[in-house]
């Protein structure tokens, strides 16, 4: 079992409503060895009644406090979830130089400043005209921005949509996902393995499993493993799903971090 959940959100995201000490105990239920709290921060995100930033001057003080107070049942990381968007720049490693961050995933939330969970985005828009816009904006991300530690739910985007068969199929996006995975290792970054996909009714991690194989033959070597839970019963979800897909890719080991550093452990340890 892998004790691991590098992707957790707590009431500090605009989106959950959890407390942070519901998620702690939760995970310590879970048998989990560690985790990272990866709360939203997404600057200019277009939804003005969510504007998914964190008041960091509160947030370590329930952080610290609950650190100290488990600190013989799990191990919690200081982590950060980052809305990439190519116009932010020095914002994100100001936030980052700020505070003691362990760990930061870097995700796409928007594209073109439009929230592509809203359906103003998909307007007037085939399926393939989405996945790509959303790939040329992760692209050009994945060039700019160094902030992140691994790149979140790579393959997201066909949650949403509204399509009948959502299916994102790697080889009709290969060239463009192909030139993501490179530049992602040649920045000696990583990307996560998020369950979430499960949860959508989507029958695959993000990113999927054609993507991760992939990755692993381009070179391929930081990974995290995360549940994206905003409910404390979504903890861990589905890693048992996840751990026997990495052991079928001949995937046998996975990532932590420690103040943004990485360290590669082997699955089952």
């Amino acid at each position: 079992m892998i004790k691991r959940d590098y992707h957790i959100h707590t009431a500090y995201s605009d989106d959950c409503i959890i407390p942070m000490e519901t998620m702690v105990l939760s995970a310590i239920e879970k048998g989990m060895e560690e985790i990272a709290l990866t709360d939203h921060v997404d600057y200019d995100y277009p939804d003005r009644d969510l504007p998914f930033v964190v008041n960091y001057d509160l947030y370590s003080q329930d952080y610290y406090a609950l650190k100290e107070k488990y600190q013989d049942k799990i191990n919690i990381l200081f982590g950060v979830e980052i809305g990439l968007q190519p116009h932010l720049g020095s914002k994100i490693e100001e936030l980052l130089a700020k505070y003691p961050f362990d760990f930061a995933i870097g995700s796409i939330h928007t594209v073109k400043r439009h929230d592509i969970y809203a359906r103003r985005f998909w307007d007037n828009k085939s399926k393939v005209k989405g996945y790509t816009e959303y790939f040329e904006d992760v692209l050009e991300c994945a060039k700019m921005h160094s902030c992140y530690r691994v790149f979140g739910h790579l393959d997201y985007v066909n949650r949403y949509g509204g399509f009948d068969d959502k299916t994102l199929y790697y080889k009709d996006y290969a060239d463009i996902i192909d030139e993501i995975l490179k530049t992602i290792i040649k920045g000696e970054r990583g990307i996560e393995i998020n369950t979430s996909g499960y949860r959508y009714g989507l029958n695959q991690t993000h990113p999927q499993r054609d993507i991760l194989k992939r990755y692993k033959e381009l070179g391929g070597e930081i990974i995290t493993l995360g549940s994206d839970s905003h409910k404390d019963e979504h903890i861990s979800a589905d890693f048992d799903i996840a751990e026997q897909m990495l052991k079928d890719l001949g995937i046998h080991y996975l990532t932590k971090f420690s103040k943004l550093k990485p360290e590669m452990y082997k699955i089952g340890d």
